[in-house]
């Protein structure tokens, strides 16, 4: 990473508009990581202590969940720290490292929704063959290769980051580094890291988008020929929490990362990147424990295990 530059530390801007408000900020933050900790630990233990939860689509979630888990731990602890700090800064190679387990928890994220997509696709699609196409090992190569493409993805972003030549300023109008922001300070030729941005948005963004969106119409369309009502309310409830949490995903990446930079004030940037990078990864599991009456159930009776065995030992 020997890319001769002159910058050492960077300084965020995040925030720097209230400065009244940093307390305020720093509970606010402290109560999203908090619960979303807690909501992801909780969908994980569900899925690993219930037996009903071992299948397919409660592996994927599984991994969704533990995936929110790293994906906040890269930002918020250090948007905790900065919030008592006046010059709110992070090392170069504190922001190269910030950067590479973003970009492979996004990616990550994009190629395992749609793979839990194809999940449902296969389950109300084609019934009869679920055990056979959604097998143990089909499972495990699904999430490996969501993780594989992430790694590829990230690796990549981070090693041409790390050859751009930062001159100065060192400011960046954000909370946290992400590949634009640093490019934005760069001095140096832009154009193959810009190049590969665009093929990578192609790839591991639009692509898995477009899986998604045609396994969603061929399961509507699925659910439509079914002949009873009760019949087609059971069919769309199994996906009726994954086509939320895609919803909800790819809007707020759409918004964070294709909407024109122009025009937008820091305070908006902000906000549009915590409804992504932050308050995102909270709702997952609350939208899978509202929507799902099999994870509800676990984790009533997780929580409800959790106190009977302290009353007992009291």
């Amino acid at each position: 990473m020997n890319n001769q530059t002159d910058v050492t530390e960077l300084i965020f801007l995040g925030f720097s508009n209230h400065p009244s408000l940093q307390g305020l900020f720093f509970l606010v933050f402290l109560v999203i990581y908090l619960t979303t900790l807690l909501g992801n630990v909780l969908i994980i233990m569900a899925t690993r202590i219930s037996s009903a939860l071992h299948t397919p689509m409660y592996y994927f979630l599984s991994n969704l969940s533990f995936l929110d888990i790293c994906y906040t731990s890269t930002t918020i602890p250090v948007t905790l720290v900065n919030f008592f700090r006046e010059k709110k800064t992070i090392s170069y190679r504190g922001c190269l490292s910030q950067i590479f387990f973003l970009v492979t928890g996004a990616g990550t994220e994009c190629v395992l929704l749609a793979a839990m997509a194809y999940d449902r696709y296969v389950a109300i699609c084609h019934p009869l063959q679920y055990p056979v196409l959604m097998g143990v090992k089909v499972c495990v190569c699904l999430v490996t290769g969501s993780w594989l493409c992430g790694l590829v993805n990230s690796v990549t972003h981070t090693v041409l980051a790390a050859t751009l030549t930062l001159c100065g300023p060192n400011h960046i109008s954000h909370f946290l580094c992400d590949v634009p922001l640093l490019l934005k300070l760069s001095c140096s030729d832009t154009s193959l890291n810009e190049f590969v941005l665009h093929v990578a948005s192609a790839t591991i963004g639009l692509s898995p988008c477009l899986l998604t969106a045609v396994s969603y119409i061929l399961i509507i369309s699925a659910i439509l020929r079914i002949p009873s009502a009760q019949g087609r309310s059971k069919a769309f409830s199994t996906c009726a929490s994954h086509l939320t949490v895609v919803i909800v995903f790819y809007g707020t990446a759409n918004f964070n990362y294709d909407r024109p930079r122009e025009g937008y004030s820091l305070d908006m940037d902000i906000l549009v990147s915590v409804l992504f990078c932050v308050i995102t990864p909270m709702l997952n599991p609350i939208i899978y424990s509202l929507r799902n009456k099999e994870v509800k159930y676990a984790l009533r009776k997780l929580t409800a295990g959790y106190v009977f065995s302290g009353n007992s030992s009291v």
